[in-house]
């Protein structure tokens, strides 16, 4: 797991570049300030806008013709500051932001999971990152390797797994129940809770009350996972879903 450096930890431009990743990938809070067009992510648009990392790339699920959309459109340049979603809530974790400039650019289409209607895709394309912590002067902001911080490797960082836990845990509760219920051949009815804990690229635990108690099992992977997509596949197959 990416551990996030601290003021008094010695700097590592690896490290630094995995921890960037992390928070951009498991965000508690995002804003964005865009050169001549203020606002863009206030009104009634800002909920239905969701971000995403994409390959080290924050993109943006936006209603077509939204003002962040057409300032994409217009090339503007912008400066994202992201906030830790990472670990519980008041630990250190929680304290880092990343700061990323560059400029807007329309990425294409897609369509809403929710709805089907089309949406938007809008990327900031990096140009400078930096890593900070909340409280703590710009003067004190560490820069963070562009290149270490777009690498494939950190696909699968410590944002990306937490973000992945919480998803399942939250929403696909009755596939997990059921997986569950399979492995260990009790009644569905009485698996009355599961929860994905410590998820790495080659293995998952998984917890759960049953007709015994609480219990868990580690799942281990044939292999250790390469990419998001590997290991939603491995995931899936070692969960029966």
């Amino acid at each position: 797991m990416t551990v996030v450096p601290s003021s008094t930890t010695r700097r590592d431009p690896q490290r630094s570049a995995a921890a960037a990743r992390s928070v951009l990938s498991c965000p508690a809070d995002v804003g964005l300030v865009v050169d001549g067009a203020p606002g863009v992510l206030d009104g009634p648009d800002v909920a239905a806008t969701v971000m995403q990392d994409c390959a080290g790339e924050p993109t943006f699920s936006t209603p077509l013709g939204s003002d962040l959309a057409v300032a994409a459109a217009e090339g503007r340049a912008a400066v994202l500051t992201v906030s830790s979603g990472l670990g519980r809530p008041g630990s250190a974790d929680r304290e880092v932001t990343v700061g990323i400039a560059g400029r807007l650019v329309v990425r294409g289409r897609d369509t809403c999971q929710c709805c089907g209607d089309p949406r938007d895709l809008v990327a900031l394309e990096p140009e400078r990152v930096v890593l900070g912590r909340a409280g703590r002067p710009a003067s004190e902001h560490e820069p963070v390797d562009l290149a270490r911080f777009r690498a494939p490797e950190h696909q699968l960082n410590r944002g990306y797994l937490q973000r992945s836990v919480e998803h399942a845990n939250d929403h696909h509760q009755d596939e997990l129940r059921r997986s569950v219920s399979t492995a260990v051949g009790a009644p569905l009815d009485e698996v009355v809770g599961v929860a994905l804990a410590d998820l790495r690229a080659d293995g998952v635990e998984v917890q759960w009350v049953g007709p015994h108690g609480a219990d868990r099992t580690v799942l281990r992977f044939p292999r250790a996972a390469r990419t998001t997509a590997e290991l939603g596949h491995l995931l899936r197959r070692h969960l029966g879903s």
